[in-house]
């Protein structure tokens, strides 16, 4: 029973496929959104207070933001490629 690879909670085939694909689409958008929505949190702290860096802190926050995300996906397929 070990040996057949039948794991629950786990989808084979094709659906295992669109899977995979939809987790990488997530990771190719999560620094330009992560970008954006920190620039658009930066621009609104920047009106708020008048002040003029806040738009590239979120920037920043943002990137920071989208590499961990890719981080935590890498390290789950390095740990577990299937």
């Amino acid at each position: 029973m070990s040996g057949d690879g039948n794991i629950p909670g786990k989808p084979k085939g094709v659906l295992g496929d669109l899977v995979k694909i939809e987790t990488m689409v997530q990771l190719g958008i999560a620094i330009p959104i992560g970008c954006l929505v920190g620039w658009g949190l930066g621009s609104l702290v920047d009106k708020h207070f008048g002040t003029k860096y806040g738009a590239i802190i979120g920037i920043l926050i943002g990137a920071a933001g989208g590499f961990i995300k890719i981080y935590q996906t890498a390290a789950k397929y390095m740990k577990d490629p299937n």
